[in-house]
């Protein structure tokens, strides 16, 4: 089953989000900051991420500049903002960041999932495709 980390630092949220996710068989890793997240996407590799925008210490977008500007071995990881900044501005910089999601607070758990599945489709769906075109290729020793 996939591995989804939650970076959110309201712990009563946090864990709500956790249990909701583990209710649909996701193992679901948490971190209540943008520091510990990169430390456990670095260390856990997850299979998507869902973070806060607004945290102590290193912020939402940090972290997603971060993780696509420094470490490309996450490129292909999604990313979903869980934010209460649900104004238009707000949704479309984080898109424009590099996330792939954005969902708003409070938190419509239903849409969250669909979307978390989405995503997780996507990945499988471009994995597929590139492992497909790589048996294609035949390498000419010379």
């Amino acid at each position: 089953m996939p591995t989804i980390l939650c970076i959110e630092d309201e712990t009563l949220l946090r864990e709500n989000i956790a249990e909701e996710l583990q209710d649909e068989g996701y193992d679901v890793l948490q971190a209540s900051n943008g520091q510990d997240g990169l430390q456990m996407i670095l260390q856990h590799r997850p299979d998507l991420v869902l973070c806060d925008v607004s945290m102590p210490g290193k912020d939402g977008y940090q972290l997603l500049q971060e993780v696509r500007g420094s470490h490309e071995a996450f490129d292909e990881m999604p990313f979903i903002f869980v934010s209460a900044l649900a104004e238009r501005q707000h949704i479309l910089s984080g898109l424009k960041l590099g996330a792939d999601n954005y969902i708003t607070k409070p938190i419509d758990f239903e849409l969250l999932k669909v979307k978390i599945r989405g995503s997780l489709r996507q990945i499988e769906r471009m994995r597929k495709g590139f492992y497909r075109n790589v048996s294609n290729v035949h390498v000419i020793d010379v």
